[in-house]
């Protein structure tokens, strides 16, 4: 986790990760987003690919780049311990178990109405009692 929060620290390597989110790019591909050196932008890969948030794949005399976000689960989950669910969302949370409260409710009343009925026990229904 330690490896992986530095070498998310460097604005220029947050970048990179933005870019290859979308699929890979070769070294070529993301030296050209940026205003330093190809030597830098090479230098800022290897710590990508030293934490493993990035992965590299030799074809011909290319080198592609591609995202692995695995490395970040653990990360996330820490980070997820400093944050709050908003107002809204406990909001939401207890207007859905209403809904599912309610909807029990009304399945269970629904039920018992109709096994409790009269006509559902007889089999026959008032308009059939009156033309008897």
């Amino acid at each position: 986790m330690d490896e992986v929060a530095g070498a998310i620290a460097d604005p220029v390597r947050r970048r990179i990760l933005v870019l290859l989110r979308d699929g890979r790019l070769t070294a070529g591909e993301l030296a050209g987003q940026f205003a330093i050196s190809r030597p830098a932008v090479s230098r800022h890969l290897r710590v990508l690919r030293e934490s493993g948030l990035v992965r590299d794949e030799l074809v011909g005399r290319q080198r592609f780049y591609t995202l692995d976000p695995e490395p970040f689960t653990e990360l996330v989950a820490w980070l997820a311990a400093f944050v709050r669910p908003s107002g809204w969302e406990h909001r939401f949370d207890a207007l859905e178990t209403e809904v599912y409260r309610t909807r029990r409710e009304r399945r269970d009343t629904a039920g018992t109405s109709r096994t409790s009925s009269p006509s559902s026990t007889s089999g026959t229904t008032d308009r059939e009692e009156h033309s008897a």
